[in-house]
């Protein structure tokens, strides 16, 4: 008999776990989260062009210790998509108004990509909110213009033509091993992409890729310099979007950063080392950083 493959699915993941599925109304945006677990509040930020699916493979393990959190950020996923650009301060507010409308006082954050940027923004200027961080390859720390071209262009191209074909290489672009991708995950991006607003909605979330709008916003140490909480970098050694000597810029920038190197991963450590990335989480977030 063959063995079942790791992952079959991403309802697969969630079939054993207590979960709740929802839009909640965030100051008028309605806005779809998925919550899980009991325990310190974890809120979970997915990356540009993303949705909350990004974190399937992690939902049950967080939630054995955590109220989790995951939500589609305001301009993606099957939230709705307002037309007003999308930058960081605007996705710091979507995020503390969600926080606001669940209750949530303070939170533990962990993001990815354009995610880990909005949480470090949000612990920098709105510090009470948040109690540890963890920044997931949180990409181009170095703001290099050649990055910001190639996922814009990547992006770009994919909603043009929500095919297979078109979406397909966006979504391998996010992984080490591109055999890992399936087919549930392209059609899954290839439906955001297809909704009806999406194109203009891409654009106002790709205005970051403008070196002109993105200085306002730009990692830099004025404003890192501020977060107080204890954050930990997850960073990989295949990530497109920024090498370990960005890593070691942030961490001289931090008053308390801790690096985490995972091996043999992309963009996406949380879907290709599930239980390093699971492993890594319960011990930084639950006791002392090492």
């Amino acid at each position: 008999m063959n063995p079942l493959p790791a992952h079959i699915s991403i309802w697969d993941e969630l079939s054993d776990v207590d979960h709740e599925l929802r839009h909640v109304d965030v100051r008028g945006v309605r806005t779809r989260v998925l919550r899980a677990g009991s325990g310190p509040d974890l809120v979970l930020l997915h990356g540009t062009g993303g949705h909350l699916e990004a974190y399937a493979r992690d939902i049950a393990g967080l939630s054995e210790f955590f109220r989790v959190t995951a939500y589609d950020m305001v301009g993606h996923g099957w939230s709705d998509l307002p037309d007003h650009p999308y930058t960081i301060d605007v996705l710091s507010e979507h995020l503390l108004s969600l926080m606001d409308a669940l209750g949530i006082d303070a939170a533990h954050l962990s993001g990815e990509s354009l995610g880990g940027w909005v949480a470090a923004w949000t612990a920098a200027h709105d510090p009470d909110r948040v109690s540890r961080l963890v920044l997931n390859t949180p990409g181009n720390i170095a703001n290099k213009p050649e990055v910001m071209s190639r996922l814009r262009d990547i992006t770009m191209a994919a909603v043009a033509d929500p095919s297979d074909a078109g979406v397909r290489p966006r979504i391998e672009f996010l992984f080490h091993h591109k055999e890992m991708v399936t087919d549930e995950l392209v059609l899954l991006r290839r439906k955001v992409y297809g909704r009806l607003g999406f194109t203009r909605a891409i654009v106002n979330t790709l205005v970051l890729q403008d070196p002109v709008v993105r200085a306002d916003f730009a990692w830099d140490p004025a404003w890192v310099g501020k977060i107080m909480a204890p954050t930990l970098l997850l960073w990989t050694d295949h990530d497109p979007t920024g090498g370990l000597d960005e890593a070691e810029m942030l961490l001289q920038w931090l008053p308390d950063g801790h690096l985490h190197v995972i091996s043999d991963a992309g963009h996406w450590p949380q879907w290709e080392k599930v239980d390093e990335f699971l492993a890594v989480h319960r011990d930084f977030l639950l006791g002392e950083p090492s």
